[in-house]
């Protein structure tokens, strides 16, 4: 599919978002007063702002709000009902860990497990698709919680949780990969099986269903080259845990080199998650075939 960059920022920013407030609902780490504030700032920076990001792809943004009314039978509308509420119920924890020095516990814990619940409808929106079988797989949300978890962990310095993290994840990340390259071929879908003619014989095409460029070849028949997505997948493993893993155990993790650890991972993350689009094939494609 066509990797557009609003979605790649929303669904990048918001997980890594929503993970660090998860670890702050915890307690991890038990900060106050300034500290508070500027984790927190962060975490809903990241949240809110890559919430933001995925309105840019809608295609009328002003139909946004409409995304709340239908949380009974779409993981779209359930992602946004909760981003709110894990929005909502970290706000008084954040208020009483900045101003009053501490809040209760209970409440933050709250706010920590909607933010994940959050993070895991996001995954849905695409495990959900039957008809992209390199989503349609259990790692998918594997992947989104571990990513943002993960990386969470990292933001909010905690070094141990985040090493164990980063190394699960990047397992998983490659694991993806193998698997999802032979699920499209396993699902087993043909022009034979899109038709449902497959019973009388082999189906041909007489000619391309449009003559020129559509909204379906420019976004669900997007194709990215083997080579290239090799080295992309190398560059996306090396960014987001080789490097963050070799600074979190081989460096007094200091600001600095905290920092550089986070940067890294960011950029990775925002490569894997281009060739997360990047390599969806839909079933769609397969009457724009040659």
């Amino acid at each position: 599919m066509h990797p557009a960059p609003s979605v790649i920022v929303f669904t990048a920013l918001s997980g890594l978002g929503f993970g660090l407030l998860a670890w702050l609902g915890i307690g991890r780490p038990d900060v106050a007063g300034a500290a508070a504030f500027g984790l927190y700032f962060l975490g809903y920076a990241l949240a809110v702002g890559g919430l933001t990001a995925s309105a840019f792809h809608l295609a009328n943004p002003r139909n946004a709000p409409k995304a709340f009314s239908q949380w009974r039978t779409s993981w779209l509308s359930r992602e946004a009902v909760l981003a709110v509420a894990a929005l909502l119920a970290v706000a008084p924890y954040a208020f009483g860990r900045i101003f009053l020095g501490g809040a209760p516990g209970w409440l933050g814990f709250v706010g920590a497990v909607l933010s994940l619940a959050t993070v895991f409808t996001t995954s849905m929106i695409y495990t959900q698709l039957k008809t992209i079988p390199r989503w349609h797989h259990p790692l998918t949300p594997v992947l989104f919680l571990g990513y943002a978890i993960g990386g969470g962990a990292l933001i909010a310095g905690q070094a141990t949780p985040a090493a164990f993290l980063l190394a699960a994840t990047g397992v998983a990340q490659i694991a993806a990969w193998v698997i999802g390259d032979g699920l499209f071929a396993r699902a087993g879908h043909t022009r034979e099986t899109a038709t449902g003619l497959g019973r009388i014989g082999k189906v041909r095409q007489l000619e391309s269903p449009h003559s020129g460029s559509n909204y379906l070849l420019k976004e669900m028949a997007y194709s990215v080259g083997r080579k290239h997505a090799e080295k992309l997948r190398v560059i996306g493993t090396a960014l987001a845990f080789l490097l963050p893993l070799l600074i979190l155990l081989g460096t007094p993790f200091g600001p600095l080199w905290a920092g550089l650890s986070v940067a890294c991972h960011l950029v990775g993350v925002f490569v894997v998650r281009w060739l997360f689009f990047a390599e969806a094939k839909h079933v769609v494609s397969l009457y724009y075939a040659g």
